[in-house]
């Protein structure tokens, strides 16, 4: 691995090849066992006649060479090792000065720290005075450079040999008049200023993804190119850039976003491009052969022993990208389709929860903070963004994550185009979504009840179009698969009216439209709508008799459970109209055939020609004088929940609700 990195590194001067090089090693604290040398790179023997100054294994580069250059003294790091690379001919003459390269080498693996490199050896001798900042030296400065409001006293000595833009500025005038000189556009301002200015004084700089990015571009406007001087500054950062940075995988991400702040210098020079070209590479890795340091906190994976790196494993380190980075991150992984549509999905939920403060929790109180217009601007383009990169297979994110996502689309008032797009999206995958993924505030400021109960009609609506023409192109062999679909959806709803129901200020025009806009054939059983219709009414004892009709109009009584109709009989709340159809289906079930099961089912599902008061229900039913004063006895006494045979057959007080949202699990018990 040193072998190549060194040889990627050198390969940049391949142009100056004469002769053959050498390269030693220098480690401290060192171990030298017999004739080889303990490094974390391996034994490494010595090779070759002892050519170089300083004592260490000889490695033969015979295709490289650096002759020409002069490179200041670097100290690299390794973890606890510490090392020079010193670069020599074997057929300089004694007298001739090694050449110090400036290269730094962290292995990839996961106790790796991020990569850094330090040039120079001489103190900083820096200091501020008011606006000016002035180096320590007994020679008068002759060169002053303006930044906007920072000024620097310098000398044309150490500066002009190695700018080539000073050097052009500075061509006509005499040595002996102080230069003044603004640069007020160079790229990173006075900071990168001032670290070139360090390198042509030899003051040690310390340079790190942080910040090269500003460093290089700075070097570059300056024009601090090795045909200006041999070793300049922009081939060491150059250097520093493909065989350390782009190794690096974090380092790789700290450059690309740092990026951010000089946008057409970083395009320009590439740096952006081969950025997201190592990162996506290194996304591409099987897991298997992922050995650096990555960030990954999903709960509970810590208190794991894994043996293996999770296939998600990079999501969230790339998730501290700028949007548009992100984007040009995720579309140039997709671009080479390697990646499955779910880790596309996964890296965009986890992007979502780390820029929308209020993603991650489906409490209405997430949208009582109220935002500036500029942070609401901020976040619609991130969900405008968000909603184009999802993947269009079906599964790719959750349908909680498009759910939320809806909801957060109306709150910054997205694209229509945005929000209809979720819409579609959600309504493909509504029978996976659970009842907490429903339960979504309502943000509106003219509405008091809970939940936004409006957006989870305009999915299902959405849904049951799709249903419906699916249907209809469907063989029926086909339908079996809808019809599940259907029903499950309808389990869903059913228990999502329970949830809502207990809000005191939900409207009933709501609740009914939502109740009603199931289709009677998603609904085997009408318990869940029971449930959800006796809390409404427990929880709203104000409303008045027809909203209690409107509310129990979908309510069919044939497909309530035995148990069920007991209760229905005996609860005060439901209207009259619905205790005697519980009632007759109730002794319809043990005495009636098919026959008048489907005369009672014409009679009084969805209250399709349902006589409006018991003088008519019992005509219809075609009693006799005797059965009628019977049947008034039995409406008489169902109306006062005293029957004793269905009392010592079914105790309400023993019935237990267990529905889609066992969350709301509770026993209803007879109110008298």
């Amino acid at each position: 691995m040193l072998r190549n990195s060194l040889k990627h590194y050198l390969g940049t001067y391949d142009k100056y090849v004469s002769e053959p090089t050498f390269l030693a090693l220098i480690f401290k604290p060192n171990k030298y066992e017999g004739n080889t040398y303990q490094t974390p790179f391996g034994d490494l023997s010595p090779c070759g006649e002892q050519q170089v100054t300083r004592p260490g294994p000889l490695l033969p580069f015979n295709s490289l060479s650096l002759l020409g250059f002069n490179f200041t003294n670097t100290l690299c790091q390794f973890d606890h090792y510490h090392f020079h690379i010193s670069l020599s001919s074997p057929s300089s003459s004694s007298s001739s000065s090694s050449l110090i390269s400036t290269f730094e080498h962290t292995s990839f693996h996961e106790k790796s720290r991020m990569k850094f490199m330090k040039i120079g050896t001489k103190p900083d001798t820096f200091y501020t005075q008011e606006a000016s900042r002035i180096l320590i030296t007994d020679t008068p400065n002759d060169l002053v450079i303006r930044i906007n409001n920072t000024t620097y006293h310098l000398h044309r000595s150490c500066l002009v040999p190695k700018c080539g833009l000073l050097r052009r500025l500075c061509t006509d005038l005499e040595e002996s008049d102080t230069v003044t000189i603004e640069l007020n556009d160079i790229p990173g301002g006075a900071d990168a200023f001032e670290l070139c200015a360090k390198f042509c004084y030899d003051i040690t700089i310390n340079l790190s993804a942080h910040n090269l990015v500003n460093a290089l571009c700075a070097s570059k406007f300056l024009r601090m190119s090795d045909s200006v001087d041999k070793g300049n500054l922009l081939p060491k950062l150059e250097a520093f850039f493909h065989s350390c940075i782009l190794q690096g995988w974090k380092d790789s991400i700290v450059t690309l976003q740092s990026t951010t702040k000089l946008p057409e210098w970083c395009e320009n020079l590439g740096i952006v491009r081969k950025c997201i070209d190592s990162i996506v590479e290194k996304i591409l890795t099987p897991t298997s052969e992922v050995s650096w340091s990555h960030t990954y906190t999903r709960p509970g994976y810590a208190k794991r022993q894994h043996h293996s790196v999770p296939r998600d494993w990079w999501t969230e380190d790339i998730s501290d990208l700028d949007l548009d980075l992100f984007r040009c991150v995720i579309t140039a992984a997709r671009s080479t389709f390697t990646l499955p549509p779910q880790l596309i999905g996964e890296a965009l939920h986890v992007y979502t929860c780390r820029w929308l403060p209020y993603f991650k929790s489906n409490s209405h109180s997430g949208f009582s903070v109220k935002e500036n217009e500029a942070a609401l601007e901020r976040h619609r383009r991130l969900v405008n963004t968000v909603v184009n990169m999802i993947p269009a297979d079906k599964g790719s994110v959750s349908e909680g994550f498009l759910l939320r996502l809806v909801s957060i689309a109306s709150y910054v008032r997205a694209s229509l185009t945005t929000k209809t797009e979720l819409i579609r999206k959600s309504s493909l995958q509504l029978e996976e979504a659970t009842l907490e993924d429903l339960l979504l505030p309502s943000h509106s400021s003219s509405h008091l009840h809970r939940y936004d109960t409006d957006l989870v009609a305009t999915v299902l609506e959405s849904f049951l179009m799709l249903w419906r023409r699916q249907s209809s192109a469907h063989l029926s062999s086909n339908n079996t698969q809808l019809l599940h679909s259907i029903r499950k959806v309808a389990k869903l709803i059913d228990s999502y009216l329970q949830a809502v129901a207990q809000d005191v200020h939900m409207p009933v025009s709501k609740f009914v439209s939502l109740s009603e806009a199931v289709p009677d054939i998603a609904r085997q059983s009408h318990d869940r709508l029971y449930k959800a219709i006796n809390i409404f009414l427990k929880v709203h004892p104000e409303i008045s008799k027809e909203e209690k009709k409107r509310l129990c109009r979908s309510l069919d009584c044939q497909k309530l459970s035995a148990q069920v109709r007991a209760h229905a009989v005996k609860n005060e709340r439901m209207p009259l109209r619905t205790v005697v159809q519980a009632l007759f289906f109730d002794q319809e079930s043990g005495s009636k055939g098919a026959s008048s099961r489907s005369e009672s089912q014409e009679l009084f599902t969805r209250g399709k020609e349902t006589p409006t008061d018991e003088h008519s229900m019992m005509h219809k039913l075609h009693l006799g004088p005797a059965s009628t004063g019977k049947a008034k006895n039995v409406l008489e006494e169902g109306c006062k929940r005293g029957e004793e045979k269905t009392r010592s057959s079914t105790d309400p007080k023993k019935i237990v609700w267990k529905g889609t949202g066992s969350e709301h699990k509770h026993h209803i018990s007879r109110d008298r």
